[in-house]
C-alpha cells in the first residue's frame, strides 16, 4: 500500500515542472513598436539560449518555458542592447513589462591634420603633374584652397624642379639655340662656348627658381604656385592668368602684389651680370631679364589656364571643370 505523503509529494513535484509562456513587446523611445528585433531567452542552468524575432507589431513569445529564473536579451541594429531578468512560476503565462531600446549614439571621429602634413600630401600630388607625362608641372595647384607651404617645402619644391632631368634637357636645348644664333658672342663657339652658354643658362634657371619660388616667398610669406581657375568666361580666365604674373596668394590665402616673383626676376638678372660676357652686361641685361621674366610668367599662366591641364595626367580628383 502506497504511503499518502509520498503521493502528495510526487504531485507537487510534477506541478512545479509545468511549463509556462513568456511574451512581451519591444519599442523605441518614440513609442513606435519595433519589428525585427532579436530576443534571446536564457534560463538559469541552461547551456544554450532560445531565440525569436519580434513581429511587425513588436511582439515576441516563448512557449513551453520551464519555470524558474530567466534572462531576456534584446538586440537590434542601431539600438542599444537591453537585458531583462525575472522568474516564471509553474504554468504561468507571463507578460513582461514593455522593453524600450534606446537609440545607439553614433560617434564620429574627426581627425584634423596639421597644415604642414596637408601641404605635404598636396605637394606629392603636384609632383606627379607632368605635361605630356614628361615636362614638370609642379607649380600649379588645382586645389583652390590648398594648404600654405612652409619655407622648407618651398625650398624642397624649388630643388626638385631645378634638378629634374627635363630641366637639364630644356637648358641644353636653349644653349644650343644660342650657340647656333651666336647669342652672347663673347662666349665663343665650339664645345667651350656651348659649355659656357649651358652653364649660364642653368645658373639663370637655378637662381631664378630659388629666389623667385623659395627665398623671397619665404621672406614675404607668399605662395609661388599658380592656382588654376577653370571656371567663368574665357575672358575672365584670360585676365586672371595674366594678372597672376604680378599678383599672387599670400600664405594666408589673400591676393597681394607678387613681390616674390618680381624681386626674384630682378635679383636673378642682376646676379647674371657676374657671369655673362662683359659686352653683354649692364642695366640693359637687368631690365631685359626682368621684362622677359614678367612676360614669360603671363604667357605660361595663360597656357596653364587653357591648355596644359588637358595634357597633364595624374591630376587631383576634385579639379574644377573648365567652362
Amino acid at each position: 500500500m502506497a504511503h499518502p505523503g509520498a503521493s502528495d509529494s510526487a504531485v507537487q513535484s510534477a506541478d512545479s515542472l509545468v511549463p509556462g509562456t513568456l511574451s512581451g513587446t519591444i519599442s523605441v523611445p518614440t513609442g513606435a513598436l519595433l519589428g525585427g528585433a532579436r530576443v534571446s531567452l536564457l534560463r538559469v542552468g541552461d547551456s544554450a539560449a532560445q531565440e525569436t524575432i519580434t513581429s511587425d507589431d513588436g511582439r515576441f513569445a516563448f512557449v513551453g518555458v520551464l519555470p524558474g529564473p530567466f534572462q531576456l536579451t534584446v538586440t537590434a541594429e542601431d539600438f542599444v542592447t537591453q537585458t531583462v531578468s525575472g522568474s516564471l512560476r509553474p504554468g504561468e503565462a507571463l507578460e513582461v513589462a514593455p522593453i524600450v531600446l534606446p537609440v545607439a549614439v553614433s560617434v564620429t571621429r574627426v581627425v584634423v591634420l596639421p597644415l604642414a602634413e596637408v601641404a605635404a600630401r598636396e605637394i606629392r600630388e603636384e609632383e606627379k603633374q607632368r605635361a605630356l607625362g614628361v615636362v614638370p608641372n609642379f607649380y600649379v595647384s588645382y586645389v583652390h584652397d590648398a594648404a600654405p607651404l612652409s619655407p622648407k617645402q618651398k625650398f624642397e619644391l624649388a630643388w626638385k624642379s631645378t634638378v629634374d632631368p627635363v630641366t637639364f634637357a630644356i637648358v641644353g636645348g636653349f644653349a644650343g639655340v644660342q650657340q647656333a644664333s651666336d647669342s652672347f658672342h663673347g662666349y665663343g663657339q665650339g664645345a667651350q662656348g656651348y659649355a659656357k652658354r649651358y652653364g649660364a643658362g642653368f645658373a639663370d634657371t637655378a637662381i631664378g627658381e630659388f629666389l623667385g619660388n623659395a627665398v623671397f616667398p619665404s621672406l614675404f610669406k607668399q605662395d609661388p604656385r599658380y592656382f588654376y581657375k577653370g571656371t567663368g568666361s574665357k575672358r575672365a580666365r584670360f585676365f586672371y592668368a595674366v594678372a597672376n604674373a604680378i599678383i599672387c596668394k599670400s600664405d594666408r590665402g589673400r591676393w597681394q602684389v607678387n613681390y616674390s616673383g618680381m624681386l626674384g626676376n630682378i635679383a636673378a638678372s642682376g646676379i647674371s651680370n657676374a657671369y655673362y660676357p662683359r659686352g653683354e652686361r649692364g642695366a640693359d641685361l637687368l631690365f631685359e631679364g626682368f621684362g622677359v621674366g614678367l612676360g614669360a610668367s603671363a604667357v605660361v599662366n595663360v597656357f596653364q589656364e587653357f591648355f596644359v591641364r588637358k595634357f597633364t595626367p595624374h591630376l587631383p580628383r576634385h579639379v574644377p571643370n573648365a567652362s
